[in-house]
């Protein structure tokens, strides 16, 4: 029978997942690590071609010398979102050798993946250690997959193969550009996606390393965001990605009139309580709301005459055009959005690749997401003490990962635009069906009917106590979507667990159940 314990948040999670044992949240700071950081097999050069060429013919070559057998961990990223075509052939490839109980750990999956559901069923896939968005979290809630989920952030992610806590037998990194050596990148090619920074934990500490391109280029292939003295085989194929759907998520700027409100009164927000200023910096991701803020950013900077220091991306064409005109010094970017992201990539120094390791990982000795000044998130749900949820609805289904949610949620003051109701059914309640970040961390609320500030940010509330902006408590921004929408009806939940939500710290601060029919 499965044992739980309740962690520092006060939820129940059980003491083994997949059976291994798991640490229970700790509270924000709390944990610390012990030990020291997994190190990978050592390689001889001895075993490897003098000619520095590492190609085999297929990708079932290179799955084959790799070693591929039951119950493997293997590793993908998204780099290519929505157009990724890779990870359906591995495991094609691996059903077709009649391997199984494989794990896929990759950085996130897509509705394309949908195919690999066939996988789940016939046993091939024991069970995934990513985020499942979509088909494949909607699978998971309905306790179809044989083991638990593992959700964890970009940087947990990171952490947890550093940490050894997750062994990746064999990484499979799809490039853009790549040389026979193994060295490569994401900035050319038909499939250019901008940065490989999600893989650069797979390709230090895999113990096999496989890069596979439809852009193979002579020797050296610069530059190298994947470096070829950590690769073990390289792969050309036809086609690695759908170019069409590798620049994905939404990248145009909202026209809902809701949303541009949200929009234009968190700039004026920020811009009231003085965190626009000279050499300040800022995160916004990719989506409608989001990118509008952003433009509004670049309407109070022109007034003003100020410029940022830097902004943390995802990249896409209106953070580049900001860039560009010198509103702002540098691009720290993370996941490029747009084809636009990866030309100013490829053409300007300033607009710098990252990964994980460099922006997000908590076992490190500092990473750079406590240093940005203003941080705007999403959320599927909020609660009345600020805690938020990213990866489940109000139904209860398991359909978002978390992707670098909770690493932002340490930037100095996080913001979250929401609507202050979705389909009838209120953002803001009682409690999240799934705790992903703390309410500790996240500072501020925004809707379009008033704006609600953690008490803790006393300072927030001194500098907007003149405002006229509509300044509300969280309680009241409740009662008021309730009084509109009427109180939602919460999910019904079996005792199974199917999913763990992991902390940036590797402990785990939720999990997620099983739909009850």
């Amino acid at each position: 029978m499965t044992e739980f314990v309740k962690n520092a948040a006060g939820r129940l999670i059980p003491t083994h997942i997949n059976d291994k044992e798991v640490v229970p949240f700790q509270g924000v700071g709390k944990y610390r690590p012990q030990g020291r950081k997994y190190a990978p097999p050592i390689k001889t050069v001895a075993d490897y071609p003098e000619d520095g060429d590492k190609r085999v013919a297929s990708l079932k070559d290179a799955l084959i010398k790799a070693g591929l057998k039951d119950g493997m961990t293997i590793s993908t990223h998204h780099h290519f979102r929505n157009g990724d075509i890779l990870a359906n052939q591995i495991f094609d490839i691996a059903a077709e050798m009649g391997v199984k109980d494989l794990v896929w750990y990759p950085s996130a999956s897509f509705p394309c993946h949908e195919h690999l559901i066939q996988y789940l069923e016939s046993g091939v896939i024991h069970h995934i250690e990513g985020s499942m968005n979509g088909p494949l979290g909607r699978f998971a809630s309905q306790g179809k997959m044989r083991g638990q989920g593992v959700l964890r952030s970009h940087g947990g992610r990171y952490q947890a193969v550093q940490d050894g806590d997750v062994h990746i037998d064999i990484a499979i990194i799809a490039a853009p550009c790549a040389d026979p050596f193994g060295n490569a990148n994401g900035l050319y090619g038909d499939a250019a996606c901008g940065l490989l920074g999600f893989a650069l934990a797979d390709s230090e500490y895999a113990d096999q390393v496989v890069v596979v391109t439809d852009n193979m280029v002579p020797f050296p292939c610069i530059p190298w965001q994947i470096q070829g003295n950590n690769v073990d085989i390289t792969v050309e194929v036809d086609k690695i990605g759908i170019p069409e759907k590798i620049v994905s998520g939404t990248t145009k700027v909202t026209k809902s009139p809701d949303r541009l409100l949200i929009a234009e009164m968190t700039a004026q927000f920020c811009d009231e309580a003085g965190l626009i200023k000279e050499g300040f910096s800022f995160q916004a991701g990719a989506g409608g709301t989001s990118l509008s803020i952003g433009i509004y950013f670049g309407e109070i900077m022109r007034k003003k005459g100020i410029k940022a220091r830097f902004a943390r991306g995802g990249s896409n064409q209106y953070l580049v055009k900001m860039f560009e005109e010198g509103l702002v010094e540098h691009i720290l970017d993370g996941q490029t959005f747009d084809l636009e992201g990866v030309r100013s990539m490829r053409e300007n120094p300033a607009h710098v690749n990252t990964s994980p390791f460099t922006s997000y990982n908590y076992h490190g000795k500092g990473n750079f997401a406590s240093l940005i000044d203003i941080v705007i998130l999403g959320a599927t749900e909020v609660d009345t003490n600020f805690n938020a949820n990213v990866v489940t609805h109000s139904d209860g289904y398991l359909l978002h990962g978390i992707g670098g949610w909770q690493n932002c949620l340490f930037g100095k003051t996080v913001i979250l635009p929401i609507p202050l109701f979705r389909d009838r059914i209120p953002v803001i309640v009682d409690e999240v069906t799934t705790l992903c970040g703390p309410g500790d961390l996240i500072d501020v609320i925004v809707t379009e009917r008033g704006i609600a500030v953690n008490p803790k940010r006393k300072d927030l509330l001194e500098k907007l106590k003149d405002s006229e902006l509509p300044i509300k408590t969280i309680e009241e921004l409740k009662a008021e979507a309730e009084e509109i929408c009427g109180k939602p009806q919460k999910p019904e939940f079996d005792d199974e667990v199917i999913a763990a939500i992991k902390w940036v710290d590797g402990t785990v601060i939720d999990v997620v159940r099983k739909i009850k029919e």
